[in-house]
């Protein structure tokens, strides 16, 4: 038998907690990926399956690192865009990745801006 990749246990833990985690028009859900040098957040309705927001490390007008600093600078100005649309409530993904580190800066950030989960 094969041992898993990383990626492969991590795509796991993600189905298994997208069974239980689902976004709604009233209570979207905040989605986090985190690359080697780059963290991506996204609010998602699934039941249309459409982003209504988003932000990552990459946007040139943010200047946000993908480290916990940046992280933090992500998750305030996707609240802010958030925010914008009229989105006060979202339910937290951490996308299969341990809730520590970026992941969490992330979410600390997005509480800060005014997002509730």
């Amino acid at each position: 038998m094969a041992t898993k990749t990383t990626t492969e246990l991590r795509k796991a833990r993600h189905a298994r907690i997208r069974k239980r985690v689902d976004g709604t028009a009233q209570r979207p859900r905040l989605a986090v990926f985190r690359s080697l040098q780059h963290i991506y957040a996204q609010i998602i309705d699934d039941s249309t399956g459409t982003t209504l927001a988003a932000a990552s490390s990459q946007e040139k007008d943010l200047k946000a690192a993908g480290n916990a600093e940046g992280a933090k600078q992500i998750g305030l100005k996707l609240a802010e865009r958030a925010k914008a649309k009229g989105i006060a409530t979202v339910v937290f993904d951490r996308g299969g990745f341990r809730y520590h580190g970026r992941v969490a800066s992330l979410a600390e950030g997005a509480r800060e801006g005014g997002l509730e989960f």
